[in-house]
């Protein structure tokens, strides 16, 4: 038996593959206090004595997202002790004369520096004095330790021998981004370190209280092992989000499109991500406004999920988000929290009814929604109906920004892909958005839900490994050097090369397959090139790839929900009476989400159980 469990700020999917093939799904209410407690409820109910699990969790990302992670030491060169507190010097708002700086995650008084000095060639031109580092680091209280020195991607004999000589949780650059460009080397290993005890104690209870084999859902589409995950947290960060894409994907193709926009909208946060046949990945993400240098998908994300909270501003203005009611109190309708959400304006509308969700499992206060989503309309001078709307919106208008910003900034059309929409409040906003879009063609998938949880059972088990190479010749030899690293540590893996190259004088690479043409994929990423031209190798990659059967999705336990009743439904202006058809308006109804067919949409249901809708 193989479980997919994506823990979520709302709900927490479970996605059952058994012995048998057959799938079978729910959802429990997350706990952010213990998340781990819903993960033990959920397997306890599963009943299986021995199973394969593969989670994407939420620990990382909430530490680093709330700043609960642990008290970090930070170790470098000496006198780059203020690395972290530069950075850049970016300037994000540029017209803004007096702009907040980011605060850094280690505070200056937890910036160590050692005497030492390697240069960008690799040589020692100072070597190592450690000095009583260990003894003011256990004094200062720091719980991990992350190091990174001067030009270690090219030499890290220094960076090994603190490694060694350090106590606790202590990670390094060389182990874990050991690339060119410091203060990215340097932000990524502190978030390392900021949230790895807090990973590793999450994942020693549950492989504590389960006896159950755990992997772990990664940024980049794969899975890492327990025992990796609890040493690269970092890696972990995009791990929800992740799957939906992975399984997006694969949605897409069963349907027969070669690439799709994916649009996973949850209770706390929509993420979207445009992909071919494989998702695409970037080594160029920031978290919070923080670089992380590892690979990960190339996903979007912005605050506006089912939770998020509408607000009328000191402007008179209505705003959505970021905010979000999470899961607990959660939205007006759950019964227990008083501020409006888009889920509220949903119940108002009518697109959510009192016994629809968890297949009636879980009922709906319709008259706490309505009071909530009047308050916001007081604010706007607005009954509740067109408070309501007024919410959905400005929650689109936030998510088709982000769609825009994952195509069109990046030079592609979306009105060439179908928008695959998924997640408990895809299948409402779809349609209104592809309008928007000119896109003619929205996938809703079975188990929309928890098909990030579904994308997790098709996974492959991936590891990514790198090192950098500006100013260096034996790129054989390095490359060599990570598959042979690779091999050893991910065994029958197939090992592919890539590379990072950039013309003379760039700021910025292209990651290419090793061998391809650098020009060719130049061109097609900016319009031109030029062979004439010197180009540079930056950073030499080797990914480690042992791929997993994947289930067939036809087989899945699922069943759409009919309205045999027509239904009073808000749709673009008036109140229509819907019920399951073929044709716009429609409503059609899963266990754990509900797709919205406007008038101008017609639907089919395809051999796997996702419903095609097309513009008319």
């Amino acid at each position: 038996m193989r479980i997919g469990i994506d823990a979520g700020g709302t709900f927490t999917d479970f996605v059952v593959l058994r012995d048998d093939g057959k799938i079978e799904s729910f959802k429990l209410r997350s706990n952010p206090a213990a998340p781990a407690s819903v993960i033990l409820e959920g397997l306890k109910r599963i009943g299986a004595k021995r199973a394969e699990v593969v989670h994407g969790s939420t620990v990382a990302t909430n530490a680093l997202l709330e700043r609960k992670g642990a008290k970090t030491a930070f170790v470098t060169t000496h006198g780059f002790e203020d690395l972290l507190a530069i950075g850049r010097q970016n300037r994000p708002e540029l017209y803004n004369l007096t702009p907040d700086s980011p605060v850094p995650l280690v505070p200056r008084e937890l910036c160590f520096g050692v005497h030492e000095r390697i240069l960008f060639d690799g040589s020692v031109e100072h070597p190592l004095r450690i000095g009583n580092l260990a003894r003011r680091i256990e004094e200062s209280g720091a719980e991990s330790v992350a190091i990174c020195l001067l030009h270690s991607y090219r030499n890290d004999v220094h960076e090994r021998v603190l490694l060694d000589a350090l106590n606790g949780f202590v990670c390094a650059s060389c182990e874990i981004s050991p690339e060119f460009r410091e203060f990215e080397r340097a932000s990524t290993t502190v978030i390392n370190a900021y949230v790895g005890p807090l990973m590793d104690r999450y994942l020693a209870e549950l492989e504590r209280a389960s006896p159950h084999r755990v992997s772990i859902m990664q940024s980049n589409g794969g899975l890492l092992t327990a025992s990796e995950a609890r040493r690269h947290a970092v890696r972990t960060i995009l791990s929800g989000p992740a799957g939906g894409v992975v399984g997006a994907v694969e949605i897409a193709r069963l349907c027969g499109f070669r690439k799709a926009l994916t649009f996973d909208m949850g209770g706390t946060s929509t993420d979207v991500a445009l992909a071919g046949l494989q998702p695409r990945l970037t080594t160029e993400a920031r978290i919070d406004n923080f670089p992380v240098r590892v690979p990960m998908l190339d996903i979007h994300t912005v605050g506006a999920g089912g939770g998020s909270i509408a607000r009328v501003d000191a402007g008179g203005s209505l705003r959505v988000g970021p905010e979000s009611a999470g899961a607990w109190p959660g939205p007006a309708c759950y019964g227990v929290g008083d501020e409006a959400t888009v889920t509220d304006a949903h119940v108002v509308l009518g697109r959510i009814a009192a016994d629809q969700l968890l297949g009636g499992a879980m009922r709906i206060d319709a008259d706490r929604a309505a009071k909530a989503v009047e308050l916001v309309g007081a604010g706007l001078g607005l009954d509740v109906v067109n408070a309501a709307a007024a919410i959905l919106r400005v929650a689109n208008s936030n998510m088709e920004r982000a769609i825009r910003t994952v195509s069109v900034e990046r030079g592609e059309d979306p009105r060439e892909f179908p928008l695959v929409a998924f997640g408990g409040c895809g299948g409402l906003h779809a349609c209104e958005l592809a309008r928007e879009l000119g896109v003619k063609t929205v996938i809703v998938p079975r188990m929309a839900g928890a098909l990030s949880a579904f994308g997790m059972l098709l996974a492959d088990r991936a590891r990514d490994y790198s090192v950098g190479a500006l100013g260096a010749s034996d790129y054989e030899a390095r490359l060599r050097k990570l598959e042979k690293q690779a091999a050893r540590d991910v065994r029958g893996a197939t090992l592919k090369r890539f590379a990072d190259v950039r013309y003379a004088g760039q700021s910025y690479e292209l990651t290419i397959p090793w061998g391809d043409d650098f020009h060719k994929e130049h061109r097609r990423v900016y319009g031109y090139s030029d062979a004439k031209r010197p180009t540079q190798i930056v950073t030499l990659r080797v990914r480690a790839v042992v791929p997993v059967a994947r289930p067939s999705l036809c087989i899945a336990a699922t069943k759409r929900r009919e309205f045999g009743e027509a239904r009073r439904v808000w749709i673009e202006g008036r109140w229509r009476n819907v019920r399951a058809t073929r044709q716009g308006p429609a409503l059609i109804a899963d266990y754990g989400s509900t797709t919205l067919v406007p008038p101008g949409w017609s639907m089919r249901q395809d051999a796997n159980g996702s419903l095609v809708l097309t513009a008319e």
